[in-house]
């Protein structure tokens, strides 16, 4: 079965100074944000290069590739990163209400309907369940870098993508449009930032170069990273928390009745 396209040349990209620079810096977001995430199920959707769910502690944990997605050759070997399933992420083969964490690294971006993407993830957790969000932001030094990649590749004598940084394939899904999406779906965003500051460069020296523009970055544009991070929690408004109602029932058979007169009424 032949390969995503799109899939395969992110993996490629991945393994450039600038990529793994990248998987650092997502690798470490995500190391914090899921360790005191409780539960009992998790997925992660994509991107096996990055390992997700390493710091978390739910009993079920699973990496879930699309159909025609191979796992790396450096990964076959390591058991820990065992693919669970293949599937398409927008008909994910879970129940509904059934998983407490769901994370996406980049996910959306490749997908052919993100919003289906969205609400399929929608459905399968649970109430008070989280979901993080991976993508590339749009306004941004490397998107810019993109940009111009694309408008010189269409000059006369130039030859298409050659020129470009990121891969070629995929869609740029911007934070606040994101953030809109969510909040149709009645998720809470519950923290976000942005990281990976320094400017495109496709050598292990340019890279190191321009290391002291994380702290710049951080304090003077913080919302211009070429990265986003997001975590959000499902919101179920309007819920009747039955397990409460006993308890209540309880006491009010034991308050204290209403006295008029210094005597009880009946």
């Amino acid at each position: 079965m032949a390969g995503n396209p799109s899939i395969i040349e992110l993996a490629h990209w991945l393994q450039t100074p600038a990529g793994r620079y990248m998987l650092a810096w997502e690798q470490a977001q995500l190391d914090a944000a899921v360790v005191d995430l409780f539960g009992f199920h998790a997925l992660q959707l994509g991107l096996p290069e990055l390992d997700g769910l390493r710091s978390n502690r739910m009993p079920h944990r699973w990496l879930a590739l699309q159909q025609a997605q191979p796992l790396p050759d450096d990964l076959v070997q390591d058991p820990a990163r065992t693919v669970a399933l293949h599937c398409d992420f927008d008909a994910l083969p879970f129940d509904t209400n059934s998983l407490d964490l769901v994370v996406l690294p980049h996910a959306l971006e490749l997908a052919c309907d993100p919003h289906q993407t969205l609400r399929e993830v929608d459905r399968v957790l649970r109430p008070e369940g989280r979901v993080v969000i991976l993508g590339l932001n749009p306004t941004s030094l490397w998107a810019l870098r993109q940009r111009l990649g694309r408008l010189r590749g269409r000059l006369p004598g130039r030859k298409g993508e050659q020129g470009l940084f990121l891969p070629s394939s995929g869609e740029f899904i911007g934070y606040w449009r994101l953030r809109d999406w969510l909040r149709l779906l009645s998720f809470e965003v519950e923290g976000a930032h942005f990281g990976c500051y320094r400017p495109p460069g496709l050598s292990e020296r340019w890279m190191q170069r321009h290391a002291w523009m994380e702290g710049a970055g951080e304090r003077w544009w913080p919302v211009l990273g070429a990265v986003y991070f997001l975590v959000a929690v499902k919101r179920v408004r309007g819920m009747r928390l039955v397990g409460l109602l006993p308890q209540a029932r309880k006491v009010a058979k034991t308050a204290a009745v209403a006295m008029h007169n210094n005597k009880e009424i009946s």
